[in-house]
């Protein structure tokens, strides 16, 4: 893990052998990581020495947060999420305009923690999420929210669905029915918001006709506004948020750990050399995508997300290894799996598959 245009050493550090206890490999990469400070981008000595003894689980931030920042304003899917987080129950939800303002409060201090969207499982990654997380922040990701999506399309009472000129939302919940749109209001335009509550907002304040919104069922009603429609999703899909802060949660045994990679020179499996690091260990991927590297035309950075944890021996190797030979690597965090139950089954069948044909080899 290096800082971009930077150069690994590891000169100095005491390999984490798998003669030593757990807690001693943890001590040793906490030793590693606040020795190299300047060599591991978003990993410094303070987010090292928060990583949290074996066993200790996962934290719980009752007693610590006083406020978390969120996709505002109030209504979005971003509070929704939020509110299913018992432990993030806050002195104070901070709503705020966009995910670089969120990213922004949390860098200052003005919140404890920030609640952004990353991807849909039916309209993919959110762009800006990623960029920000690879270039311009090294706040660390401290657990993932997976959140169903229904979608209601809205608009000021007494309003009918044929009278519906203008649909605004955001880009994700548009693109997620757009085939809804296509079918059933084929001549109304798309506007684009910051949020799904703020497209309820303003159609709310709005004194023009056929206005209407798509958002969930919430910032309807908060908004004062009356369901045209539901359930307008072309598919089933869930968003996954992520909580964004300082240091780096302690193992649960379920947890995943996200990379972005630069390649130091584009030339024929470079990405499979990279690949392979985490084959040869049977580290599970569970992403992979790439993102323009802001290098210049045709240069992209691969964001990897992974089975494990970065205090577990063979995570730690593979990631030394990969960025000692093949790429440089940002640390974007270890935190809990959402939903760990269903993946600690996957992961199950899958290290059966394995077995079994390394027995047979």
């Amino acid at each position: 893990m290096v800082r971009r245009g930077g150069h690994p050493d590891h000169r100095h550090v005491e390999r984490l052998a798998p003669g030593h206890s757990v807690e001693r490999r943890e001590d040793l990469l906490v030793g590693e990581i606040a020795g190299h400070a300047e060599e591991h981008e978003g990993i410094g000595p303070v987010h090292a020495a928060t990583i949290r003894p074996a066993g200790e689980g996962p934290r719980r931030y009752d007693l610590l947060v006083k406020r978390v920042g969120y996709l505002g304003p109030h209504g979005t899917f971003a509070e929704e999420a939020l509110k299913t987080q018992p432990d993030l129950v806050a002195d104070e939800a901070v709503p705020l305009r966009s995910v670089p303002h969120v990213i922004s409060a949390v860098e200052s201090g003005e919140v404890d923690l920030g609640l952004i969207p990353l991807e849909n499982s039916v309209e993919g990654a959110v762009t800006v999420t990623l960029d920000m997380l690879a270039f311009d922040t090294d706040l660390l990701i401290q657990r993932e929210i997976d959140l169903p999506v229904v979608l209601c399309l809205g608009a000021k009472p007494g309003t009918r669905l044929d009278q519906v000129e203008v649909v605004l939302s955001h880009p994700n919940p548009l693109g997620q029915s757009r085939m809804w749109l296509g079918r059933t209001l084929p001549e109304a335009m798309a506007r684009v918001t910051n949020s799904t509550a703020e497209a309820a907002q303003e159609v709310a304040k709005s004194k023009k006709a056929g206005l209407a919104v798509i958002t969930n069922l919430g910032a309807i009603e908060r908004y004062g506004l009356e369901v045209l429609a539901s359930e307008i999703e072309d598919h089933p899909s869930e968003t996954r948020f992520v909580v964004v802060g300082q240091g780096i949660p302690g193992r649960t045994g379920h947890d995943k750990t996200s990379v972005v990679c630069f390649q130091r020179e584009d030339r024929p499996g470079s990405l499979l050399a990279i690949l392979q690091e985490f084959a040869a260990r049977a580290i599970n991927l569970t992403k992979l995508e790439s993102r323009p590297a802001k290098r210049g035309l045709g240069e992209y950075c691969f964001f990897i997300d992974f089975e494990g944890h970065i205090a577990d021996e063979l995570v730690a190797d593979c990631l030394r290894n990969v960025a000692a030979k093949q790429a440089e690597v940002k640390f974007l965090g270890s935190y809990p799996v959402a939903g760990h139950e269903e993946a600690r089954k996957k992961r199950r069948a899958a290290t059966k598959a394995w077995r079994t044909a390394s027995a047979w080899v």
